[in-house]
């Protein structure tokens, strides 16, 4: 049994996980952190992460960015891995997360979707082909109007793995609306759409001469990624110190 401490666990997330694992039987949320604790729990919530005294394997943390640095302390001071799902870290904060999983396991995927993290693998594939032939790229996501990052996780996520393939020789453009000149070829374009309730679209565009492919996957559901958050946890568990991700949990 895998028991969870879910920090942010009145967000919707949070709440996600917690209906999810009721029915689980190989994992508990052991524990709750939120600053509204105005919903009612089957398990103990505290108002921050450093009064919680309840045993726990592994951390699953879908809070805020505000939040994160007190939460690396506490999982180096518990010895206790984290799944850190939260988004628009700082770079001190990435550096602050690579240093921690020096000392505790950290999984930490911009997305916990089965899908998305396939497209992940497919997109080096087929940059190392398509980029290399001078075919440009862009990525347009899509996110309901309460998201307050932009471009998402996600989106960066999927432009890094195909600036990998192509060995790092991109840069990132988010606004054209500044600089009136042609479209760099060494330029991958990132868009954020926001508005009503869209759960996450994903489209990665590879425009060439006389044709375009295109990759797109859709959430409708943010159970998708409750699921991967709590098999990442039930994985983590256990682990030696690092740094994981979902490709470590699926194993393509």
């Amino acid at each position: 049994m895998t028991r969870i401490l879910m920090h942010g666990c009145n967000g919707k997330m949070g709440r996600m996980i917690t209906e999810l694992v009721k029915n689980d039987d190989s994992a508990v949320i052991a524990a709750g952190v939120d600053t509204y604790t105005g919903v009612p729990n089957d398990y103990p919530v505290f108002e921050s992460v450093g009064q919680c005294d309840v045993d726990v394997d592994v951390v699953i943390d879908f809070s805020n960015a505000g939040a994160v640095d007190g939460l690396l302390d506490y999982c180096v001071e518990k010895n206790l891995p984290v799944v850190l799902c939260t988004t628009g870290l700082s770079d001190e904060q990435l550096e602050k997360v690579q240093k921690t999983a020096e000392k505790v396991p950290v999984l930490k995927s911009a997305n916990m979707s089965l899908g998305v993290n396939l497209l992940l693998k497919l997109l080096k594939d087929a940059a190392k082909v398509l980029g290399n032939a001078g075919y440009d790229i862009e990525l347009v996501e899509r996110h309901h109007n309460q998201k307050v990052d932009a471009p998402s996780g996600t989106a960066l996520a999927l432009a890094d793995s195909i600036n990998e393939a192509l060995g790092g020789a991109y840069h990132y453009v988010y606004d054209r609306s500044q600089v009136r000149q042609k479209r760099d070829s060494r330029e991958i374009g990132i868009s954020a759409v926001r508005g009503g309730t869209i759960v996450g679209e994903h489209e990665v565009i590879f425009a060439g001469t006389d044709e375009v492919i295109e990759f797109k996957h859709t959430a409708y559901s943010r159970n998708v990624f409750a699921k991967g958050a709590v098999e990442a946890a039930k994985f983590l568990k256990g682990k030696t110190p690092g740094m994981y991700d979902m490709g470590d949990v699926i194993q393509f």
